[in-house]
């Protein structure tokens, strides 16, 4: 069940999907991109409070904190402080394309991550997004290992 929105109006495409690594060191795709505009405004997917808005490695973030939880948003131009209480659906920047996973074009690049181990989840799973169809081959009568 969805407990969070999307963080662009209207419900954007999924460029690319979460990815997970295969150790924490390892090759992955830590969230996911969604297509967006220079200066769309991009929201918080959940109420909490801002945890950072700033700029990492050349990339304005911003991170919301919800408790057992945190999302981040890249590239934003924050439009919130930190400490600032959010709610869901709230304004937190502008969509920028310097620092983009698809630059030229923009993309907000959205994580989810559980606070108690660093483990990144998938955000799709806070809006009901469909999740890709696997089927097992027609000439298989087990799962593969």
């Amino acid at each position: 069940m969805a407990q969070g929105e999307w963080p662009l109006a209207p419900q954007p495409e999924v460029v690319r999907r979460f990815d997970p690594p295969d150790a924490p060191w390892g090759a992955g795709h830590r969230g996911v991109d969604l297509a967006g505009r220079p200066g769309q405004v991009v929201h918080a997917a959940m109420a909490g409070k801002v945890a950072f808005a700033g700029v990492i490695a050349g990339k304005p973030v911003v991170s919301v904190d919800h408790g057992t939880t945190r999302t981040t948003y890249e590239p934003v131009a924050a439009t919130v402080a930190v400490g600032d209480p959010v709610a869901a659906g709230a304004p937190l920047g502008r969509l920028g394309v310097a620092g983009s996973h698809c630059f030229p074009n923009a993309c907000l690049h959205w994580g989810w991550i559980r606070n108690a181990d660093d483990a990144y989840l998938d955000p799709l799973l806070l809006v009901d997004a469909p999740q890709p169809v696997r089927l097992l081959p027609l000439w298989r009568t087990d799962p593969a290992p």
